[in-house]
């Protein structure tokens, strides 16, 4: 299983990143094809609303850091994106990978019963954290990216939500997600580590 994973936090140890690192950490441990990507590292522009992957394309024109991103989506069996809540939503790096994203669809991807390019069937991880510990703020989130993804042909969709986790808690609190993590690449990959 290829398993690609997107962390879109401008921190490299915070809370998303760190969730997303035991979740690859553990399928990896399974066996699977293990890919990240931070995107903040990365250089690269958000989609310029130009239609040339629907007019001659059948990708996104722009060549940058994210042209290698896209394709390993493309190529992944599960996708895992993690992000912090940053003004009510994923991270702005995050986002502007989702922009990009509608380079997947076809051109005719209004009126075509299929219409992403993608391969269907992936499997999708999404793990959004957030300081606030009101569960009921920012709960719109996953929905809304589980929708359109489900559009792109994404079969299966699992979140990991931690609540109330910030730089000052990020020891005391995330415990328990990195075990919701493990146990969620276990099921992915349909089986334990033995211990």
């Amino acid at each position: 299983m290829k398993i690609v994973c997107l962390k879109g936090s401008p921190r490299s140890v915070g809370n998303s990143a760190a969730i997303a690192d035991r979740f690859v950490a553990s399928a990896a441990a399974l066996g699977a094809e293990t890919r990240a990507f931070e995107l903040n590292r990365l250089n690269y522009r958000g989609c310029q609303g130009c239609y040339a992957c629907k007019k001659k394309l059948d990708r996104c024109i722009l060549e940058d850091d994210l042209t290698t991103v896209l394709a390993a989506v493309a190529e992944a069996d599960t996708v895992v994106l993690a992000t912090p809540v940053y003004y009510g939503d994923i991270s702005g790096q995050l986002k502007c990978f989702m922009d990009r994203t509608f380079s997947y669809l076809a051109p005719d991807y209004i009126t075509n019963p299929n219409p992403c390019r993608l391969p269907p069937g992936k499997k999708l991880v999404l793990i959004i954290t957030q300081g606030q510990p009101d569960e009921g703020l920012f709960a719109d989130i996953y929905p809304r990216y589980d929708k359109f993804l489900k559009w792109y042909g994404f079969a299966e969709s699992h979140l990991i939500r931690a609540c109330g986790v910030g730089p000052a808690t990020i020891d005391k609190v995330r415990e328990k997600y990195l075990t919701q993590a493990e146990e969620l690449a276990q099921k992915i990959m349909g089986r334990r580590v033995k211990s």
